[in-house]
């Protein structure tokens, strides 16, 4: 009886080490905390760390590692994660670091949750590379789609132009808007570009009168859009001006029109999760830029790496779970990239965005 009663104690023991031991989490944190993007790298920080220590259930522990933006930066932090043993990574704001990290993390076996990186190679590539990443970020073309998905809809029956400011981001975002308002059977009554920066965009504005445009798509940023508004104004054109997530900049000597529209992401201070919202405030953390997406990232790689069913991997953890975050419901498909488009119709209220439908 007492070699039994012996066993059963040491088997307990021996299960209480084994919960020890799977109760702990090691998670890489990659982040630009050096240079001109240290800024963004410091938010990233601030949300994994309060993910980290705000996590129910296994403890995890967080090693950091300045990948930078550069090729070196992404390599030396990848052989640090590898030689920690950590079962995961998130981070990465760019695409040089990610993609000379995701050689040797494979190598490894260790996955990466990006919350920043949305070239749309590093998914698109992922049969012919095997590189084990999942992204959090929307990718490269989701805003051109949502561009083209919401306003052909909505102006199917409007007298709509088509501008931008020639720059690379505003003639990707009007061309790909024309071609399917073209596929959709619909024509513009103007298209043209124009001359960023300008003090103002009066000739711009008149050949829009004539015209007849009521409504008008710009590929531009914030400052032009507000000039074109206010000059629009001044020639007694009642026109709507939409854009996309540039608008998002901050404001500058001119104030926005009332009612410009605005394809963006979510602002995630005012729609996140609002326990996470209060654990932050708490902790003087300002909800901005990258907090959030990092937040979530270290809880999905969290969840995914707590113990589960053994014969289930943590690729498969990841595309058949729906994840509740602090920037709401996340699931993957199996490129890694998040389902369903982000972007979503705003407008702007002479205060700030809100979200129409």
């Amino acid at each position: 009886m007492r070699a039994t009663m012996s066993a059963l104690i040491a088997a307990i023991l021996l299960g209480t080490v084994h919960a020890a031991a799977a109760a702990e989490i090691s998670i890489g944190l990659a982040a630009p905390l050096s240079g001109a993007d240290a800024m963004l790298g410091e938010q990233l920080r601030a949300g994994v760390e309060t993910a980290a220590a705000n996590h129910a259930g296994a403890t995890v522990t967080l090693e950091t590692a300045d990948s930078g933006c550069s090729a070196d930066g992404g390599a030396k932090a990848a052989r640090q994660f590898v030689k920690a043993g950590v079962g995961a990574v998130v981070g990465f704001l760019c695409s040089e670091a990610i993609e000379t990290a995701l050689p040797i993390l494979k190598e490894a076996n260790i996955p990466v949750i990006t919350p920043g990186v949305r070239t749309n190679s590093l998914t698109d590539k992922r049969y012919k590379t095997g590189w084990p990443v999942y992204r959090l970020a929307p990718r490269d073309d989701e805003e051109s789609k949502a561009v083209a998905d919401i306003l052909t809809k909505r102006w199917a029956d409007k007298l709509f132009a088509i501008i931008d400011d020639g720059t690379i981001y505003g003639r990707e975002l009007s061309e790909n808007f024309r071609l399917a308002v073209e596929q959709a059977g619909l024509k513009p009554v103007f298209t043209d570009n124009y001359r960023p920066q300008m003090d103002n965009q009066i000739g711009l504005v008149g050949r829009l009168k004539k015209a007849g445009a009521e409504y008008v798509f710009t590929g531009g940023d914030r400052t032009d859009i507000a000039i074109i508004g206010r000059d629009a104004a001044k020639l007694g054109l009642k026109l709507t001006i939409a854009g996309g997530e540039a608008l998002r900049a901050a404001p500058g000597d001119v104030p926005l029109a009332t009612g410009t529209l605005m394809i963006g992401l979510p602002d995630w201070s005012a729609s996140g999760d609002r326990t996470v919202l209060f654990q932050l405030a708490a902790d003087d953390i300002a909800p901005e830029g990258y907090v959030l997406p990092g937040y979530a990232a270290l809880q999905i790689a969290a969840l995914a790496l707590t113990p589960g069913d053994a014969r289930e991997s943590f690729q498969k953890r990841m595309e058949n779970t729906d994840f509740k975050t602090a920037i709401g419901p996340v699931r993957f498909d199996d490129k890694g990239d998040v389902m369903g488009n982000p972007y979503r119709l705003y407008q702007w209220d002479g205060n700030s965005f809100v979200e129409i439908h």
